[in-house]
């Protein structure tokens, strides 16, 4: 495999009951790091992480900071693992855009903590006011898919991979395109099961909050090279940086693009630290002749030093 690997990061969604606690059992830095995060949330968000229930888990104010304190503690353990890993540069599917922000050093633990967790709390009072969905629409082309939310009225959510690409916006304007999808020449189409239009309009209330955070918060330049779901590209400059996690509240997550950037400048290997594989599932769709692994656990995490150790 070697010892030189693109880091991914999981976005809402990929939560699931149990995660980080075998991690917290085994390793001392994962436990430490966790306490770390209860006393700063000032509640106890590893209780919610490791035992459940998951429809707590689900709110949007919860799994944000799980989904970040669970990809750092990741990363310390592969860090402190496999010491001599080269990271050449570190990309997160919406909220892990954040935690690859923090691990590029963009800020501090502390500091991007606070951010998910009003990120998080800012989406849940948006969703909360307003009656919006989201649905995949598999195995159509991209640019048809983007007239299709134009003629709905709603907004295209994720560009996932090649022929996988998810709108969001009102139930009507998503039931609307559902009806008209295979008109479009989109193969599959489903509504997906969230709490609401997360990467739509109807989230500007929270990207709205949300900028008035990130103004006052100091950033630093990425110790990594870091690719943004807004732009697709590579961001370094402290206002860029803020304008583009402000943006990406409400617009459309470029994952094919943040993932090959990197593979045009030649990464043949990524790893995805966070619960779900659904990053690593997508990297297959995206380019299959790259290696893409993911761990979240003690076994993946095991799995994944023996492969760079060969």
């Amino acid at each position: 495999m070697g010892k030189k690997a693109v880091l991914l990061f999981a976005g809402q969604g990929a939560q699931a009951v149990g995660m980080g606690r075998d991690l917290a059992e085994k390793y001392d830095v994962a436990r430490n790091l966790f306490a770390k995060a209860n006393e700063q949330l000032g509640f106890s968000l590893t209780e919610t992480m490791f035992n459940g229930p998951s429809d707590e888990l689900t709110r949007t104010s919860i799994c944000q900071p799980a989904l970040y304190v669970h990809g750092l503690a990741c990363l310390e353990l592969l860090k402190q693992q496999v010491p001599d890993l080269e990271i050449a540069g570190v990309a997160g599917l919406s909220l892990g855009e954040f935690t690859a922000h923090a691990a590029a050093e963009t800020f501090d633990f502390s500091t991007g903590l606070e951010l998910v967790a009003q990120r998080g709390s800012f989406m849940e009072e948006a969703t909360n006011a307003t009656e919006g969905s989201m649905a995949a629409m598999i195995g159509g082309d991209d640019e048809k898919v983007k007239d299709l939310a134009e003629a709905c009225g709603i907004d295209v959510a994720n560009y996932n991979a090649p022929g996988q690409v998810v709108v969001s916006g009102s139930k009507e304007g998503v039931a609307k395109a559902l009806n008209l999808a295979s008109d479009y020449g989109i193969r599959i189409f489903k509504e997906l099961d969230v709490a609401g239009a997360y990467h739509s309009q109807l989230m500007m209330p929270a990207q709205e909050k949300l900028a008035g955070v990130l103004a006052l918060t100091k950033l630093n330049t990425p110790s990594l090279p870091v690719t943004s779901n807004v732009e697709g590209q590579l961001v370094s400059e402290s206002d860029e940086i803020k304008r583009t996690l402000e943006a990406q509240v409400s617009g459309s997550v470029r994952w094919t693009d943040c993932v090959q950037h990197f593979i045009r400048a030649g990464e043949t290997q990524f790893i995805e630290l966070g619960p779900g594989r659904v990053l690593a599932g997508l990297m297959r769709r995206i380019d299959r002749s790259v290696k893409a692994y993911s761990f979240a656990d003690v076994e993946g995490l095991e799995s994944v030093v023996s492969a760079l150790a060969e």
